[in-house]
């Protein structure tokens, strides 16, 4: 390389290099502001998606602890539990599997008209929790929710029906893991039931047995399919079934 000699003596500085180094200094210096900037934002982004999910999830909490009255009865001899006065004039009974999606639709469309005909003295509700999807999960999930059903009932049928909502507003995708028992105690512990007999029920599973038998008489009853609803023991397949408050009009028509 040929160098022109300008005559001057030179100074030591290279102004190439001085402007190449206060160039990268000077974008150094933007990159790292331009980073915290950008961790600010997602900082205050990551605080704003926390924030709304606790309101959301709090407002979840609260509309479904709020949605459905509480209201007592009884286990039956039969494995059943009956929610409301058992002499009311609409008599309604409910097979279901809790790992039943079909059940869960039904739940979700006409939990709150079956909890409010129970709390009003139209309707009692007979629930008929029956174990034959163990199949659908890993860990038996049909048969131990089933299971917590009897512990549940058992221990105080007041807050049985947000249980059951709760129970399938959480239940597991078929063909998968379902719920563990730590899981099933968190739910029945948020439906009320803190009374450590209960946990100890739930882990234990004293009614497996009985279980399949209430399971076996239900099928050979005539239940086909999950869920079967009865009006005053009429099989209902109508739409009303999966409609929201479908049944409300129903159970009014019956109570006439």
């Amino acid at each position: 390389m040929t160098t022109v000699s300008t005559g001057k003596k030179p100074s030591g500085r290279n102004p190439l290099a001085a402007a190449e180094a206060a160039d990268k200094k000077r974008k150094i210096a933007i990159q790292v502001g331009v980073a915290a900037v950008l961790v600010a934002l997602v900082a205050a982004i990551g605080i704003g998606i926390a924030v709304q999910k606790s309101d959301s999830d709090q407002e979840s909490t609260t509309a479904s602890a709020a949605q459905l009255p509480a209201t007592g009865g009884s286990v039956t001899e039969t494995g059943t539990v009956v929610i409301g006065n058992p002499d009311a004039k609409v008599k309604v009974r409910v097979a279901a599997d809790l790992q039943c999606p079909a059940c869960k639709k039904f739940e979700a469309a006409n939990g709150k008209a079956l909890a409010e005909a129970a709390a009003d003295g139209t309707a009692s509700v007979e629930y008929q929790i029956i174990s034959f999807l163990d199949r659908a999960s890993t860990n038996q999930y049909s048969s131990r929710a089933a299971n917590a059903s009897f512990c549940v009932a058992k221990a105080d049928t007041t807050q049985y029906q947000n249980w059951l909502q709760t129970m399938f507003e959480k239940q597991p995708a078929e063909g998968g893991v379902g719920l563990s028992d730590d899981e099933l105690i968190e739910i029945a512990q948020g439906a009320g039931y803190t009374d450590p007999a209960v946990a100890s029920c739930i882990e234990g599973r004293p009614y497996n047995d009985y279980i399949q038998q209430v399971t076996q008489t239900a099928l050979q009853g005539g239940v086909e399919s999950t869920p079967a609803v009865y009006i005053n023991g009429q099989l209902n397949q109508t739409d009303a079934v999966f409609t929201e408050n479908g049944l409300a009009p129903v159970i009014a028509d019956a109570a006439k």
